[in-house]
């Protein structure tokens, strides 16, 4: 009897703000800005594009659009499409040496 394998979908572990949270904080320190919007399609694919174009007032059609490899959106279409996850950006220091005038 061999093993059978499935392909594995990203929305089935997507069940909450943290999840998609920790999902896109991750793609985004691991792999950079190309796997986090790859990420985040999942994340809306997980909560519902309808849903999510229904929040943010843009199209479905938009929204695919955005998210499109290789597609440079604007920082406020990403922002209005976190926040209609209920999600928002921070900014952390990232080493100990500074780079702004004390």
């Amino acid at each position: 009897m061999g093993i059978t394998y499935r392909k594995f979908d990203p929305t089935e572990v997507i069940r909450n703000q943290h999840d998609a949270a920790e999902l896109l904080d991750m793609a985004l320190r691991e792999g950079g800005p190309e796997l986090m919007m790859r990420v985040l399609e999942d994340v809306l694919r997980a909560v519902g594009m309808g849903v999510v174009a229904g929040r943010t007032g843009l199209g479905r059609e938009s929204l695919y659009k955005t998210l499109r490899p290789g597609k440079k959106p604007r920082f406020d279409t990403i922002v209005k499409i976190l926040d209609s996850l209920g999600l928002t950006v921070t900014v952390q220091v990232k080493s100990k040496e500074s780079v702004v005038p004390q």
